[in-house]
């Protein structure tokens, strides 16, 4: 059974930063893309924020503008996303998510909250 586990989350003032990690255990094969959705408050929408294919190229949400960047590593089935220049709007639930060819699989998501 796969299971990813988010970490990382937390509160920070505008202009701070925050280093996201997913976490996979079980039996994962033929992961093709891992990435990062977010859930603000009240909008049942998960937005894109970012993904990354396993030869590493890169996608990001329209909103991220160069602040995050996202990173993978292959060999231990990990993703991460360094979000940089925090907004207040940026407040959400953040959850990974990977693309396998035999499924996707979401972590339980991460509360990220942004205020002064």
């Amino acid at each position: 059974q796969v299971q990813l586990v988010e970490s990382g989350g937390g509160s920070v003032q505008p202009g701070g930063s925050l280093r996201l990690s997913c976490a996979a255990s079980g039996n994962i094969r033929r992961l093709n893309v891992k990435a990062w959705f977010r859930q603000a408050p009240g909008n049942q929408r998960r937005d894109l924020v970012a993904a990354i294919t396993n030869e590493g190229r890169e996608d990001y949400g329209d909103f991220v503008k160069g602040r995050f960047t996202i990173s993978g590593d292959n060999d231990k089935n990990t993703v991460y996303l360094q979000m940089n220049s925090l907004k207040p709007e940026d407040t959400a639930v953040y959850y990974c998510k990977y693309y396998t060819g035999e499924g996707d699989y979401w972590g339980q998501g991460t509360q990220v909250t942004v205020s002064s």
